[in-house]
């Protein structure tokens, strides 16, 4: 289900309200009514959070404690620095892959140097998620392409599925981390112990379980509980059937989920070995991209529904501080979880407060009940899992990025190709080299076009069928005056100044109106247009100047050999800049303009030749 899809089922029963970011929980503008909201959302997303933390962990190859300790330290800390209201952070099931991917160099066996390089993740991820923060990057997030994101979570959302098979049947993983994921699972499915067809069977009534209470959920409109209670009951169904309970020889007729410690997250220094740096690095990379697209795109979306203020930067800086501290006490990496964030909202969340609530509720729940975790089916857990991959992919969505065009329909089949092919981790460092080569070229496409003063007096674009001005050339430019766009701005300016020179045109109304943040690789190309027209004799007006444009031609001192009386800024006019700067030419002109259909037909005295504006 998708980010607006799952928010717009509350939309109906969610009254208007006024967010605040930047408000402190504990401000003097915190009311009663605010501390209940967030209060109840806390407990029901708490409540979540367990099933989906110890999930996420056994997603990620680790302790489920360690997820535990996620939902507690990330959450809390992320809660306390964001800027969304509603956004609730934690072990997610796209950075859990990611994870797996980067521990899969250490050996089953070496579970304590896996738990210690995932803390060390942890810390360089948030490192690198802070650098974005200080160096005010976080905006730049925006422009990762929506089909990278929808490929990247529909692959996940495979890779999810793929993973939990083996725990679905009841049997051992086989192969090893450098094998690819396909063929690992072949090894599994043929080469692995007999299915156990008990863990199947909790298999399939946990996932029919969970969509009945789900629909319920729903119909009644009951607190988040369902993924909790399907837990909950087969939990206990299964204790009382003997099958989590170990036998004479010490196992269990099914796995089980291993016992949790009833403690809480310790301060602890990861260690750190140069050789693991050197192999974690670039899946740390890929998890700092990706934690941010995550939380970016679901913060922007409930920001959207609740007319709430966002700082993409600010939330950044939350994002890195929460991993950053994370990997101090043993925390899974984590991000904005979209079904967590989601059902805050849905509970009545009012304030980041909420997240503090759900941390809080996890922590005592850990101390309560987690001696009860060595009874939680493996198999219950991974049903969830395939449940939340089956809600990730979102067929409707991926037709619609198909038919939309045909660019998008590549970029998101390369994206699920290189996630299935190369892993997660290079997938979205794929992902985000693919939406700067489709954004680059769009962003430094120039647009040039010419423009006529017609026999009605109205300015527009040129037609085929129009006669050629003998008089002055107009033309418009459109778009990001950046170096990427240097090489076009040259080559218009050089077929203007060639058609100037081969019609013996002496004057030229460049309009400027639609030309953003000059620089200084186009601002040099137009100084050198000016002064080469100069030379040349021809007169050269610059039309609808913006703000921009003009303190930057002030900063280069162009008054100092460029008129003032050639620069017609946005405003100028009563009707337009490039208007003025027409009727500037005729005056200039008077009776030596002979162009057929512009020359002097009618009077050219200031204010009696009134022309119209169609661009």
């Amino acid at each position: 289900m998708s980010i607006d899809a799952s928010l717009r089922l509350v939309t109906a029963r969610s009254t208007p309200r006024h967010q605040s970011g930047s408000r402190l929980p504990f401000g003097l503008t915190y009311s009663s009514d605010e501390l209940k909201r967030d209060l109840l959302a806390g407990l029901t997303v708490g409540a979540i959070s367990l099933p989906q933390a110890m999930a996420y962990a056994l997603l990620a190859g680790v302790d489920p404690r360690y997820g535990l300790y996620s939902a507690i330290v990330v959450t809390a800390v992320a809660s306390i620095f964001g800027s969304s209201s509603h956004l609730i952070n934690g072990p997610t099931s796209a950075i859990s892959l990611v994870v797996f991917g980067a521990l899969s160099v250490f050996d089953p066996e070496q579970k304590v140097e896996a738990a210690e390089a995932m803390f060390l993740i942890g810390a360089m991820v948030g490192a690198i998620q802070i650098s974005i923060a200080v160096f005010r990057l976080g905006d730049l997030t925006r422009y990762i392409s929506e089909s990278v994101i929808l490929g990247f979570m529909s692959a996940a959302a495979t890779l999810l599925a793929i993973g939990q098979v083996g725990n679905a049947l009841g049997i051992h993983d086989r192969g090893t981390g450098a094998q690819h994921v396909l063929y690992r699972l072949w090894l599994t499915l043929t080469k692995g112990d007999p299915y156990n067809f008990k863990a199947l069977g909790i298999t399939i009534l946990t996932f029919v379980l969970a969509i009945i209470f789900r629909r319920l959920v729903r119909r009644y409109r009951l607190p988040q509980f369902d993924m909790l209670a399907a837990l909950v009951v087969i939990a206990v169904s299964t204790y009382l059937a003997g099958w989590t309970q170990p036998a004479t020889h010490g196992e269990t007729a099914i796995a089980v989920a291993g016992s949790v410690p009833a403690s809480l997250p310790a301060p602890h220094i990861p260690v750190v070995k140069l050789s693991w740096i050197k192999d974690l690095g670039p899946q740390s990379l890929a998890i700092g991209f990706l934690g941010l697209l995550e939380a970016m795109a679901i913060a922007k979306s409930i920001a959207n529904q609740t007319r709430q203020s966002f700082d993409f930067n600010r939330q950044c800086l939350a994002e890195g501080l929460a991993n950053l501290t994370g990997g101090f006490f043993r925390c899974l990496p984590g991000s904005g979880s979209l079904s967590r964030s989601a059902i805050n909202f849905q509970a009545g969340g009012a304030t980041r407060f909420s997240g503090i609530v759900t941390s809080a509720t996890v922590a005592l729940a850990v101390l309560a009940f987690a001696p009860l975790a060595r009874y939680v089916p493996k198999p219950a857990l991974a049903a969830l899992l395939l449940l939340t991959a089956t809600r990730l992919i979102e067929p409707k969505r991926i037709v619609y990025a198909i038919r939309a065009s045909t660019l998008d329909a590549i970029v998101l089949a390369m994206t699920v190709v290189s996630a299935l092919a190369l892993g997660l981790d290079q997938a979205i460092l794929i992902g985000v080299a693919l939406s700067i080569l489709i954004f680059v070229p769009r962003a430094a496409k120039l647009r040039a076009s010419e423009l006529v003063v017609d026999a009605q007096d109205v300015v527009r674009e040129r037609r085929p069928e129009d006669p050629p001005c003998t008089s002055l050339l107009l033309y418009d430019l459109e778009g990001e005056l950046f170096f990427g766009a240097a090489p076009e701005l040259e080559r218009y300016f050089a077929e203007l100044t060639r058609r100037a020179q081969a019609e013996r045109i002496h004057c030229i109304v460049l309009r400027v109106k639609r030309v953003r943040n000059p620089d200084l690789v186009c601002l040099e190309r137009l100084e050198h247009f000016l002064k080469r027209c100069e030379s040349l004799g021809i007169t050269v007006l610059v039309a609808g100047a913006r703000s921009d444009l003009l303190d930057a031609l002030r900063r280069l001192r162009f008054d100092e050999w460029f008129p003032d009386d050639r620069i017609f800024p946005q405003g100028a006019d009563e009707d337009s800049a490039t208007l003025a700067a027409i009727r500037s030419v005729y005056q200039k002109l008077d009776g030596a303009n002979a162009c057929e259909h512009c020359g002097p037909k009618k009077p050219v005295k200031r204010g009696a030749r009134r022309l119209y504006y169609l661009v």
